[in-house]
């Protein structure tokens, strides 16, 4: 079964320093859905713990199973609008709609 438009939680606005999660799920999707975050339209990379994500001073972590996106030190240069796309190699992939993080 192709996924559904996936449910996405984004907040609008996050205080700098905190933590903050972003959400996104569907549930009609079989096999289940992989989830992968864009921001202002990019593609974010899975952080793998390896030397040269630290590097790149990526400051979240994705989980394509869960769909979710973890800030654990949200910065200001984090601000931006996110979306997610959902997909299981079955139909369309779905995105939801972009929402604005203010940070």
């Amino acid at each position: 079964v192709a996924p559904a438009t996936p449910i996405c939680e984004v907040p609008s606005t996050a205080m700098t320093g905190t933590v903050v999660q972003l959400s996104c799920k569907e549930t009609e999707g079989s096999p289940p859905s992989e989830y992968q975050w864009y921001k202002n339209g990019v593609a974010l990379v899975e952080k793998t713990g390896t030397g040269s994500d630290r590097a790149a001073n990526i400051t979240y972590t994705m989980n394509k199973k869960s769909g979710t996106l973890l800030f654990n030190t949200v910065t200001k240069n984090d601000t931006g609008e996110y979306f997610c796309e959902a997909s299981n190699g079955i139909g369309l992939s779905q995105k939801c709609s972009g929402k604005r993080m203010q940070v």
